[in-house]
């Protein structure tokens, strides 16, 4: 499918498309989705280049999947161009869809609606050339966010639990990062030989979202607690706003 019918589109798997409530009972458009598998075939792209170099340059490697690019060739500078237009391609696919949603609402509840504060567009599962500790390295954050001092961040929970608006409290020790979400507690064939139908509905009691047998490896006890994780990263980030998912 060429890529410009991709654009605006959610993908597969954990990607999801919420209306959630705040604390105040403000209502909250919140998505998850990225580059719609562009990035993981150029990251599957680099990974080989970096393997056949290493073979060429006869690197005794413990493991293949060990091998790297070199900083300043050019196949390094091909990844990363290609790496960076993921990350663009991502945030611009969420700003298509943000405006997709946002012109359903607006038709719908007409001037009762109205965006009401900033949109929060941030990568997960990405690299960036950053300053920590006096050097200039590249970060990598892998189920994880950019959590800077400030900085406002998104970490979902699942489709029955609830959600959190963060800022960044500029934690160097964790190269100012937080955690993307709650995280998997077990894997998609394990939750589907674990639960049913029934435990599906259970768990997403009060949220009108999909409860078929597609979506039961998405059940929210299939992942880890949410509060857990919040918890434990209290040093963190900063909680701004709790959300309920009304609608996924």
């Amino acid at each position: 499918m060429p890529i410009w019918n991709q654009s605006g589109t959610l993908g597969g798997g954990n990607h999801f498309n919420e209306l959630c409530l705040d604390e105040k009972g403000r209502v909250w458009v919140m998505l998850h989705s990225g580059s719609r598998n562009i990035g993981k075939v150029i990251g599957e792209t680099a990974i080989g280049m970096a393997k056949e170099h290493a073979h060429a340059m006869g690197y005794a490697l413990p493991d293949r999947d060990l091998a790297w690019l070199d900083e300043g060739t050019r196949q390094f500078d091909s990844y990363v161009e290609g790496m960076l237009w993921a990350q663009d391609y991502a945030a611009l696919n969420r700003d298509m869809i943000f405006h997709l949603v946002t012109k359903v609402l607006k038709r719908i509840y007409g001037d009762r609606f109205s965006v009401m504060d900033q949109v929060v567009n941030c990568h997960h599962n990405f690299s960036s050339l950053e300053d920590h500790f006096g050097k200039k390295v590249w970060i990598t954050r892998k189920g994880a966010v950019q959590a800077r001092s400030g900085q406002l961040g998104i970490i979902p929970g699942s489709m029955g639990t609830r959600s959190y608006i963060v800022a960044g409290r500029g934690n160097h020790n964790a190269y100012c990062s937080c955690s993307h979400g709650a995280g998997r507690r077990m894997s998609r064939g394990e939750a589907k030989r674990r639960f049913t139908l029934e435990d599906l509905a259970n768990q997403t009691a009060g949220v009108a979202c999909r409860k078929d047998e597609a979506v039961i490896d998405e059940a929210p006890l299939a992942y880890k607690n949410i509060d857990d994780v919040m918890l434990a990263q209290a040093d963190l980030v900063e909680v701004r706003h709790t959300l309920k998912q009304v609608l996924c």
